[in-house]
């Protein structure tokens, strides 16, 4: 139909076949922000947010997040990950999150690194939300995969 991989020949979505796909080691790194108020990001800092430690449990949520991406994003094959990393850095005006998913497979971590730093953010949203409603997230995007067919990648 379109050559487009998750389309079969009728035009329906379809999970692609990756079975006779090499295993290589692959990685890929996400990142994206949430802007806020200075007090939000400063009540952050002094671990004064009312429902508890916001990195603490943004990282975490990132984890979980990324091991069920298959779950959450229809085509995505479930893959065995062997590291989730979430970096956070916190400044005066908000937090970037930047995730790192690794496996050994048939196909790509992307995915697993996106939907990280998603929760991640989202969950920082979740936890401060009743000292800033106006908080942004934005910026979420790829920076660099390894491995696979296609390569190395770097934004």
């Amino acid at each position: 139909m379109s050559g487009l991989t998750h389309l079969d020949e009728e035009g329906s979505a379809r999970m692609v076949d990756v079975g006779a796909k090499m295993v290589t080691a692959r990685q890929a790194v996400a990142q994206g922000r949430i802007t806020m108020s200075r007090d939000a990001a400063a009540a952050i800092r002094a671990g004064s947010v009312q429902k508890g430690d916001v990195l603490a449990v943004a990282r975490v949520a990132g984890i979980m997040a990324a091991k069920k991406t298959s779950d959450l994003i229809p085509l995505c094959h479930p893959l065995p990950l062997s590291k989730v990393e979430i970096d956070l850095a916190l400044d005066e005006a908000g937090v970037t999150a930047t995730a790192t998913a690794a496996t050994a497979g048939q196909t790509g971590v992307e995915m697993e690194a996106l939907t990280a730093v998603s929760a991640t953010l989202l969950t920082v949203y979740d936890m401060a939300k009743a000292l800033d409603k106006r908080m942004v997230i934005g910026d979420i995007r790829l920076i660099a995969k390894t491995g696979g067919k296609s390569g190395d990648w770097h934004a």
